[in-house]
């Protein structure tokens, strides 16, 4: 019988992974599978913990609440460039934070054609929350990383993170 290798202390970084007596095929290799796995395992963790917040479930409103309240008449187009996502995607992430009462939208009184976003006062008391829900998670659920590790770890995350915004733009 094949154990589970997170059940493994020391993991045999060459051997195939069965998961309920599966192997992934060549998901085995691919770095892909790996990052949409996590990512989809720490969005569901993440969720449960913001069940509360209008914030939850759905990809860009926790960035693009953090920037809004970060950065006071921040425009949309700028969000939807850190998001990596068009305007229009964007511009749906927005209006759920404005119906929410978390963001309100202003002209730009440098150019009337465009908005200018604002953190309501709702909006910022989420935000702060947000940032608390985060911080645990990053120390809960990564628990099993070790700190020297976690550092290395993330610095490879933020360095595949910006040249892939390289290899995008």
């Amino acid at each position: 019988m094949t154990k589970d290798p997170s059940d493994q202390d020391v993991l045999d970084i060459d051997a195939p992974i069965t998961i309920g007596g599966l192997h992934v095929d060549v998901l085995d290799g691919a770095f892909s599978w790996y990052i949409r796995s996590l990512d989809s395992a720490v969005s569901r963790d993440l969720d449960q913990r913001m069940a509360h917040l209008d914030v939850a479930k759905g990809k860009g409103k926790i960035t693009a609440l953090l920037l809004v309240d970060d950065y006071p008449g921040v425009r949309p187009s700028q969000i939807a460039e850190v998001l990596m996502r068009d305007r229009p995607a964007t511009g749906r992430i927005i209006d759920a934070l404005v119906k929410a009462g978390d963001v309100r939208r202003e002209t730009d009184a440098e150019d009337q054609r465009a908005q200018a976003l604002f953190i309501t006062e709702r909006g910022h008391a989420v935000a702060e929350e947000v940032r608390q829900i985060i911080r645990a998670q990053e120390e809960e659920f990564f628990d099993f990383i070790a700190p020297d590790d976690r550092r290395e770890f993330m610095r490879m995350l933020k360095r595949a993170y910006l040249n892939m915004r390289k290899k995008r733009l």
